[in-house]
């Protein structure tokens, strides 16, 4: 991966300046309390990452995919002798829900000795986490949870997020949506997954609705545990809308479309929020529409290209989203480490907020915003074929251009940090 770096307008004297205390405090006490000799012990030990994702319950599934390619990165990074002569230690559990997650984050930072936690795909879970990071003073690098609340109200100088947000889900999926057709007047029935990532994903689509002059006609909240869809698909039949649109999460939209396609309701579908893996299991027949994506195995860059030939390589599959995200996010976190030479938390921060930008094998380099801790990039709508013009399940989506366009700023489609909800310390 290549980084270069951004020019950062606005507050570059107060983030030295805030940046340079903690660097001094951290050092003192290090020096105090450890003794130079330890400190040099531990600098020269392995770096060890604290690795959290869901590997069982609805989102089991995707953790699986992060695991395997947060493993991979690992593995090519250590082969190639590691960050600064150090290896790289990576401990990768199940963090289960945000109790366990919490509970598991604070023994990784407490008594296993890692560095920084990454990882998550559930926001609710990744909420949970970053409130122990911040207690301990630590990185939590938020690899797949998407709600804005992350971004916004509940951003933290310690969580820095790399998958895309709701509301560039839902971008992403209305630039496409738009060139189809005018949406103005069109009717929309939503469901929407009850919890913490369901609520902000319809928050951001109610906006859309809105600015769009399209009208939201029914929506329903679905406990994650739900395998039933029937009660709700005849509510659908007899609200009748234009559009069925889709907030769920994990094996919720699997079962959903199935569910669907056998009813044989004439309303098309859309949905806000999908991951590969899920669209995989769907199978032939059953999904369709338009949705949003962070990346996809068919995005044409040499990088992109490279790295699913050595996934496959390793693995014998083709790697779904979550496993890119989780292999660029260590990617990105080595390279960072490698520029402040180890694993100190203050000095992390101010390169990570510094503007540097990342080659996360898309067309436009990556960065993160030194506002809210998103890392801001390309993200993608992809289509489902017809039914009878692919052979295999990985072929039957369709990948749009970038969004957004090439000739318009990276942060279009993102949040206002202007006005945004989140606040870090000055």
């Amino acid at each position: 991966m290549t980084f270069r770096k951004r020019t950062v307008s606005g507050g570059a004297g107060t983030l030295f300046t805030r940046r340079s205390a903690l660097k001094i405090a951290t050092g003192t006490a290090a020096a105090s309390l450890l003794g130079a000799p330890a400190l040099v012990r531990a600098q020269s030990g392995p770096i060890k990452i604290g690795h959290l994702t869901p590997m069982t319950g609805f989102l089991g599934t995707l953790g699986g995919w992060a695991v395997d390619g947060a493993s991979l990165a690992v593995e090519e990074i250590n082969a190639a002798g590691g960050v600064a002569g150090r290896m790289i230690d990576l401990m990768s559990e199940d963090s289960i829900n945000p109790e366990n997650g919490a509970t598991k984050a604070q023994r990784m930072l407490e008594q296993d000795g890692a560095d920084f936690i990454l990882g998550e795909i559930s926001s609710a879970t990744s909420l949970a986490i970053s409130e122990v990071a911040a207690r301990n003073e630590k990185l939590f690098i938020a690899v797949g949870p998407r709600s804005d609340v992350l971004r916004g109200e509940r951003c933290s100088p310690y969580m820095f997020c790399t998958d895309i947000p709701n509301t560039v889900m839902v971008n992403s999926v209305g630039t496409s949506l738009k060139q189809q057709e005018n949406i103005a007047g069109k009717k929309f029935f939503t469901l929407t997954a009850d919890y913490v990532f369901g609520h902000d994903l319809l928050t951001a689509a109610k906006a859309f609705f809105d600015r769009n002059d399209s009208e939201l006609i029914g929506d329903e909240l679905i406990a994650t545990d739900v395998t039933d869809f029937s009660p709700f698909i005849l509510k659908i039949r007899q609200a009748n809308p234009d559009y069925v649109c889709l907030n769920l999460a994990g094996n919720q939209v699997t079962n959903f479309v199935k569910q669907y396609a056998e009813f044989g309701l004439p309303y098309p579908m859309i949905g806000f929020n999908l991951n590969t893996a899920d669209a995989w299991a769907a199978g032939t027949g059953n999904l369709s529409g338009t949705w949003p994506t962070v990346w996809l195995h068919t995005l044409d860059t040499p990088e992109s290209k490279a790295f699913v030939e050595r996934f496959q390589t390793k693995y014998g599959k083709i790697p779904e989203n979550h496993a890119w995200i989780s292999y660029i996010a260590i990617q990105i976190m080595a390279k960072a480490m490698q520029e402040t030479g180890g694993a100190a938390t203050p000095e992390l921060i101010e390169y990570l907020e510094s503007g540097s930008e990342f080659d996360i094998m898309k067309n436009r380099p990556a960065y993160f915003r030194a506002e809210d801790h998103q890392l801001v990039q390309e993200a993608y709508a992809f289509s489902v074929k017809e039914e009878g013009t692919y052979d295999d399940v990985h072929d039957m989506l369709s990948l749009s251009d970038p969004v957004p366009a090439v000739d318009q700023p990276l942060t279009t489609i993102y949040p206002s940090v202007e006005n945004g909800a989140c606040k870090l310390p000055a």
